[in-house]
């Protein structure tokens, strides 16, 4: 009479956690569950201008990495040149050298992106472009370049603030560097 009441399933065998006091739990595993839903308006910008800021970065970072080596070796070899003359003949042997090379790859940047291979300039020398330009080329070209800066809605003196305004620059800027070896 006690098995026609009960079916095949009234016992099942399941996993089971024996405390320390002597009890036992029963315990299971339920597979998992993917819950989807919509992005806010606010998360989808916040992600466009995320993606967007990563792909600058990507394509900008490598120039910034140039340009602070460049620069190195330029201060080294104007560290005991006093003449200015001389000095101005360095720069301009240089710039001639870095305009073949990368005049056509930067003239294609965005202006986003620009303003993105500025802070990473600064990050890289310690320097903003508009003090870059002022010490090797002159008051007059930084003061007109800050000019064209600002029509087209930059800056040349913006800085960079690893743990200020630019840290999701700066978190991309690491991932970016362990990608690819970069050394800081």
């Amino acid at each position: 009479m006690y098995a026609q009441q009960h079916g095949l399933n009234d016992t099942l065998k399941v996993f089971a956690f024996i405390t320390p006091q002597g009890d036992t739990i029963p315990s299971s595993s339920l597979p998992p569950v993917w819950v989807y839903t919509r992005l806010t308006p606010q998360q989808r910008k916040y992600w466009t201008e995320w993606t967007r800021l990563r792909n600058a970065v990507y394509v900008t970072y490598p120039y910034a990495k140039v340009a602070g080596r460049i620069m190195n070796e330029i201060n080294a070899k104007l560290v005991h040149v006093t003449d200015k003359k001389e000095r101005r003949n360095i720069i301009k042997a240089r710039e001639k050298e870095l305009k073949k090379e990368f005049t056509d790859k930067l003239t294609q940047l965005s202006v986003f992106q620009g303003k993105v291979l500025m802070k990473l300039i600064y990050r890289e020398t310690g320097n903003n472009c508009y003090e870059i330009i002022d010490e090797y080329k002159g008051f007059i070209s930084a003061a007109f370049w800050q000019t064209i800066a600002v029509l087209f809605g930059s800056n040349l003196k913006q800085n960079y603030e690893a743990k200020g305004n630019d840290w999701e620059m700066e978190k991309i800027v690491k991932d970016v560097e362990k990608m690819y070896g970069y050394k800081s």
